[in-house]
């Protein structure tokens, strides 16, 4: 698949992440599993000796767990920006199940796709992407020589 065909953005921060202080982006964490079928064993390994652990690690993500009469058990987690993803968690381990709960709470909750340009900006300029000596007196950047006397090869 070329470029072209994949989706793309450009670059966006999380409620200004990384600036003061950071907020997960993962709200909500919901199992659901059969308590007696095969493909949830998983699914009942990591509610018995790892579920506590990851609620401890992450207190700001609510963990709900319900065991119902289900073919296949799932994981839904919720993103404060809205965003829904569900796993199914057939045939999986306890720790592929902790494995991606640890991916789901470290992710922001936006699509994965492409970014168009490393830089964006509302108001573009003619003048083109600032730099540190954008607003430098030109001082700095010309170098004064003293007169050399061709005869002497000294200065005066």
């Amino acid at each position: 698949m070329t470029s072209r065909g994949t989706a793309n953005r450009f670059l966006q921060s999380v409620l200004r992440n990384g600036l003061g202080r950071y907020v997960g982006q993962l709200k909500r964490l919901s199992i659901t599993f059969s308590k007696d079928a095969q493909t949830a064993r998983g699914a009942r390994e990591f509610i018995e000796e790892k579920a506590v652990d990851f609620a401890k690690q992450n207190p700001g993500v609510v963990l709900y767990v319900s065991p119902k009469q289900c073919r296949v058990p799932k994981l839904v987690a919720e993103y404060l920006n809205g965003t829904v993803r569900e796993e199914p968690l057939n045939r999986k381990t306890a720790d592929d199940i902790f494995q991606l709960v640890q991916k789901l709470a470290n992710q922001s909750g936006l699509d994965i796709i492409r970014i168009r340009k490393p830089y964006h900006t509302d108001n573009p300029s003619i003048q083109g992407q600032w730099h540190p000596f954008t607003n430098k007196p030109s001082s700095l950047n010309v170098k004064t020589f003293d007169a050399v006397n061709p005869q002497t090869k000294t200065a005066p």
